[in-house]
């Protein structure tokens, strides 16, 4: 029988030395909204922290309660024993009436919010300064459904995957290292458990599983009857449709239900923020505009995952690889912009098209292009957009390096640059 060194075997076996840099890079990397979140529990009774599951919810209200202390108490609301902490919520609440009590996974018990309001409403009396951080799976409108009664008691804050500013936000090697991590992000996607995967099957396997779960067992639990056969070919369909006019009545005859059964998939992929759907900007401008919207996987990886593209090299051999850069470039700048500005599209009949119109204010557009491309070029179309919405800005993001000015007034620039730009703008 042979015999190895311990040490040398695990490393082999696990290696020990990259596990290690994975668990220095999990802790190092700080997410944007901790400190959003923060701000918004200081100037309100109740927050609402919603996003997609596993984006990284509960790390962060475990951060939160770290950062308050002991006046902090955290319960899981998919645990049995949590919940049976709240067998009595009114008594419960009163006795931790100067706390900050964080809630995760909400929509299990969706009775609490009623309790909710009688609670803030007594801390309000009592200046009792207690505070509430609500986390749910599920976008703002699905939770309004239920927590209509704290109306005027809550704010609502997205928590979304990683970006690229996220993880480039220690500064280092950005020069020598910037295109890695940015190829990294856009294969793996920002869900912190596949991007932080150092093996690249190992990752996808992990995004292969949270679809999965998502349509097996957490749609059912929202109480969204649908089936799921037809939903995951839906969201597959989506996905080598990445970015493309939306023609509900196609995928109805390709799935064999009806149109409106195919507005009610999206719909409810939506609800879970895991499509966007981008709209179209519309203005009285004379011209003969497109109406249709343009749906989005929102997560690279998660879309990666529906196509089964596990590696770069088969990401960039794809149809879709543009459309998904274009995609995860959206992604990213809406993220930058602190849902602060209103995202669209244009395109009219004859041809002029921005792929992204971030509107700040009433007359404060950007028209922004995105080209896969790291010598890209820019036809008569965007020019002819950008004029139409009387753009202010004009950007072009690429996926090179190098940020430098073209014909027309054109600012063309790498993905962290525009955030930067972006972010910048919003808190002007």
């Amino acid at each position: 029988m042979l015999s190895y060194p311990v040490t040398s075997v695990l490393t082999q076996v696990f290696n020990l030395a990259k596990l290690n840099d994975w668990c220095k890079n999990a802790r190092m990397i700080k997410r944007e909204i901790f400190d959003i979140v923060l701000r918004r529990l200081a100037q309100f009774d109740s927050v609402a922290l919603v996003g997609p599951r596993q984006v990284g919810k509960t790390t962060l209200a475990r951060e939160i309660a770290a950062e308050v202390g002991q006046k902090a108490r955290y319960l899981d609301l998919e645990s049995p024993s949590d919940r049976q902490l709240l067998d009595d919520p009114d008594s419960y609440f009163s006795l931790y009436s100067d706390h900050l009590i964080i809630l995760d996974e909400v929509q299990r018990t969706p009775e609490i919010f009623q309790v909710l309001r009688g609670q803030i409403d007594q801390r309000r009396r009592m200046k009792e300064g207690g505070k509430f951080l609500i986390l749910g799976s599920a976008s703002m409108d699905l939770l309004r459904q239920s927590s209509e009664s704290l109306a005027g008691r809550i704010s609502y804050v997205e928590m979304r995957p990683l970006t690229f500013r996220e993880i480039t936000s220690d500064g280092q090697n950005r020069a020598s290292n910037e295109q890695n991590l940015i190829d990294g992000l856009w294969l793996k996607g920002g869900f912190p458990e596949s991007y932080m995967r150092l093996d690249e099957e190992a990752s996808l396997q992990w995004r292969l599983d949270f679809i999965q779960t998502y349509l097996e067992r957490d749609i059912p639990q929202f109480g969204l009857q649908v089936t799921t056969d037809q939903l995951a070919r839906f969201w597959r369909m989506l996905a080598n449709d990445q970015g493309e006019l939306f023609n509900a009545q196609r995928f109805a005859r390709s799935l064999g239900v009806s149109g409106h059964t195919i507005s009610r998939y999206l719909d409810i992929l939506e609800k879970l923020l895991l499509v966007r759907t981008l709209q179209p900007w519309s203005v009285n401008t004379g011209k003969r505009l497109v109406k249709s919207p343009r749906p989005f996987v929102r997560d690279s990886g998660i879309l990666h995952a529906l196509l089964h593209l596990q590696t770069s090299d088969a990401l960039r051999s794809h149809a879709v690889s543009g459309k998904s850069w274009e995609g995860y470039v959206i992604e990213n700048l809406i993220s930058a912009s602190s849902s602060k500005a209103r995202p669209y599209f244009y395109r009219t009949g004859a041809g002029a098209e921005a792929d992204l119109v971030l509107e700040f204010a009433p007359g404060q557009c950007w028209a922004i292009e995105v080209k896969l491309s790291s010598a890209p070029t820019v036809d008569r179309g965007f020019h002819n957009a950008a004029d139409d919405i009387a753009a202010v800005r004009r950007i072009l993001v690429y996926k090179g390096k190098e940020r430098f000015p073209m014909r027309g007034g054109i600012e063309a620039m790498p993905l962290l640059d525009a955030m930067n730009e972006v972010s910048d703008a919003v808190r002007a």
